[in-house]
């Protein structure tokens, strides 16, 4: 069991304003990475920031998508990632990379990762929200904190 396990947390659409991601090595958390990302003119839709609380004040002096991209980068080139709504955070990260000029190739990941979504879909849970889940499966959570959200999907994808 050596993945890794992502969530971002987007201030619009797909652009980012945070990252989470937690390194798995042989069933292992080993590395747990978590940042702010000042989104393109540090917009931000209403909705996102009830969902979140990450406001453009916190991300005003925080690092745009291709300066923290380097950290994202070597936690993720050549991994299995998986994520709770995997073509969510696929998306994000895909189209940030586009947006900056990176090529998501280089990454060298499959062309969908592993989605804890589907996997407790087709255990039978429902909902299967990345709440319900926690909840179910008993896995402490401070939802859309993109660090805890990580973590959770990175325990929620050891015990599938």
């Amino acid at each position: 069991m050596t993945f890794t396990a992502i969530d971002f947390e987007t201030a619009t659409a797909f652009h980012p304003c945070s990252v989470g991601i937690v390194t798995v090595e042989n069933g292992v958390i080993v590395d747990e990475y978590v940042t702010l990302i000042k989104p393109p003119n540090n917009q931000y839709n209403p909705f996102t920031i009830a969902v979140h609380g990450i406001y453009p004040r916190d991300t005003a002096n925080a690092k745009n998508f291709a300066q923290v991209f380097p950290e994202i980068q070597k936690r993720l080139k050549n991994r299995i990632v998986v994520a709770h709504n995997e073509s969510f955070d696929r998306n994000v990260l895909a189209k940030s990379m586009q947006l900056y000029g990176l090529d998501y190739a280089s990454l060298n990941l499959a062309p969908r990762w592993e989605c804890t979504v589907k996997i407790y879909k087709a255990k039978g849970l429902k909902p299967t929200k990345l709440s319900d889940c926690c909840r179910e499966m008993k896995i402490a959570l401070n939802h859309h904190e993109a660090l805890s959200d990580a973590r959770a999907c990175a325990q929620l994808y050891l015990l599938r």
